[in-house]
């Protein structure tokens, strides 16, 4: 789901950089000596899945666990995003240091509201029915998140210039499968992590 270099136009790039400058900032300041453990370790899990990729014109198709990061941190989701699409661009030159900014609040926004919301929903039920609900609530996240950063891209694509519509199409459309394996990997590994360690889906620390 990553946009190369040379494919957005100025003011999607200007537009999209200064948003995610602002919510790595935010990020930045929600994490305590508590949460970056936690952050280090999802940065890996997504610098790593991500890179197996489905090359499709301007952008890829690929997991992204950011509905799992979402829930899990909060708005150091930003940075933690933010850090893994860096490591890519410099070590394989996948997506690209132009677009960073756009990638990042592609995948890093619809993350963080799903996530928040997901988080929301699971402090609302009652410890009993949190062992039933934590799976729907996991696939909704997963697929929500995943399927937000897809109208973005196809959004960033088509901001760009009737040339890239097709490729925004392709995008959006091509996604949609994964869309439901990420709804399930999330959904997994929200149970796992009710089972094991439940402490774990209190709410995140606000950006300040």
């Amino acid at each position: 789901m990553h946009i190369v270099d040379g494919v957005l136009s100025m003011p999607v790039l200007l537009g999209s950089g200064v948003l995610a400058l602002a919510g790595v900032g935010l990020g930045l300041r929600a994490l305590d000596e508590s949460s970056i453990p936690r952050a280090g370790l999802l940065t890996a899990a997504f610098f790593s899945v991500s890179l197996i990729h489905i090359p499709l014109g301007p952008t890829s198709a690929h997991l992204l666990l950011t509905g799992l990061m979402g829930v899990l941190l909060g708005w150091a989701v930003f940075p933690a995003i933010c850090v893994g699409l860096l490591l890519q661009a410099l070590f394989f030159g996948y997506g690209g240091l132009t677009v960073l900014g756009a990638n990042t609040l592609n995948l890093a926004l619809p993350a963080l509201l799903f996530g928040l919301a997901g988080r929301a929903a699971l402090a609302r039920l009652r410890p009993a029915a949190l062992s039933w609900w934590v799976v729907p609530l996991g696939a909704l996240v997963g697929a929500g998140a995943f399927a937000g950063s897809a109208l973005l891209v196809a959004g960033s694509l088509a901001a760009s210039g009737e040339g890239f519509w097709a490729a925004a199409r392709l995008a959006l459309i091509a996604q949609l499968p994964v869309a439901l394996i990420e709804a399930v990997v999330t959904a997994a590994a929200l149970r796992l992590l009710w089972t094991v360690r439940p402490e774990l889906l209190a709410r995140p620390a606000r950006a300040c």
